[in-house]
């Protein structure tokens, strides 16, 4: 049996999510979709309901889509859905996990590599991160959780997009790509999005090219880093104007020192391959539940082939990915998204694991 492909979906309250899914579930692609929520909330998903089974929580909806909600855990959960698709009794192409608005994404991603028996059924596809365009800088100023979603995000969707100015639009977008500049961002009206922006994305594929944004890599973007000013003793930070200034062309600096930020590592130089393990293998057991993403395509002694590395968390792994094309320069590019993690002890430690 093939692997059944794994989208999560997330973001914080009131984004949009449920929106999104209701696009998606009522789309005609085909595809059948099992939906598993962390919670249900006052209102089903689709009123459209053909089958419920309150014992087992699980809803059969006319489309041939199911819901279930999450009593157990969730592995327990995904091992029943493997189970009753694999013995005929349910059938369905593919699963989206509906995370609460408060939650890390980062155990619900864990999962899929923890778990032996999952990982040889599921394979995750990726991560999408809803953000409401009109709300987010207070929720990323206020809550872990809504910079943890963006750490984590494969593909971000903005919505509400209507209720702001441009720029606002704009200073948002700006502030995303520097918390993680790996995940694109697209602006989406209600949930209209297609569905190759949702499905099928392999961002959590160890062979899927490793996009970053060329811009993030200039120095440029270090000013930007600018702390609070000390008059400012409340989460929350009324600096709009200020906010506006890179986007509008002016001299000020944006206000926001978030926690969760990114930074690549780049040589054209060999990695040694035991050095970097022992490196890798330290920082993790230091600094791995502040670690929420980090992905490299990396050039290593002793292989004509590129080497594609990707981590949540503490679980990280590596794969064999294409030979280096003739002629193509041999490099290694490596983005680490995290919270406070310590960028030059990073950046110092992988220098000194080239051969």
């Amino acid at each position: 049996m093939s692997l059944i492909p794994v989208t999560i979906l997330t973001g914080f309250l009131g984004a949009g999510k449920t929106t999104l899914l209701k696009r998606v579930l009522t789309e005609a692609h085909g595809q059948k979709i099992a939906v598993i929520e962390n919670e249900f909330g006052e209102e089903n998903i689709d009123n459209d309901i053909l089958v419920s089974d309150t014992n087992e929580n699980i809803i059969q909806m006319s489309n041939g889509c199911i819901c279930c909600t999450i009593r157990d855990d969730l592995r327990v959960t995904l091992r029943d859905l493997a189970e009753k698709k694999r013995k005929g009794e349910l059938s369905f192409d593919r699963v989206v996990i509906e995370t609460t608005g408060l939650a890390d994404p980062g155990p619900v991603a864990q999962t899929f590599f923890m778990d032996e028996e999952i990982a040889e059924q599921y394979l995750l596809d990726s991560i999408l991160t809803l953000v409401d365009a009109k709300h987010a800088q207070t929720q990323l100023d206020d809550r872990l959780e809504a910079r943890r979603q963006i750490g984590f995000a494969d593909q971000i969707f903005i919505s509400k997009t209507d209720l702001v100015a441009k720029e606002e639009v704009d200073a948002l977008m700006h502030r995303i790509k520097h918390m993680n500049p790996r995940a694109p961002q697209k602006a989406v009206h209600f949930g209209e999005v297609a569905i190759s922006d949702v499905f099928d994305l392999r961002g959590f594929n160890l062979n899927a090219k490793l996009d970053i944004d060329p811009d993030f890599l200039k120095d440029e973007h270090e000013q930007h880093d600018h702390v609070h000013g000390e008059n400012c003793d409340h989460p929350s930070h009324a600096h709009d104007a200020d906010n506006l200034g890179p986007v509008l062309g002016t001299h000020k600096h944006h206000h926001h020192d978030d926690d969760v930020k990114s930074f690549v590592f780049k040589s054209d130089r060999f990695f040694d391959a035991a050095k970097l393990e022992d490196f890798l293998g330290a920082i993790v057991n230091i600094y791995g539940p502040r670690m929420l993403r980090y992905k490299g395509v990396l050039n290593m002694k002793g292989t004509d082939r590129k080497v594609i590395f990707q981590g949540v968390h503490q679980l990280m792994g590596s794969d064999l990915g294409p030979a280096w094309a003739k002629g193509e320069k041999r490099s290694s590019k490596m983005v680490f998204i995290g919270i406070n993690l310590p960028k030059d002890i990073f950046l110092q430690g992988m220098e000194q694991c080239l051969a």
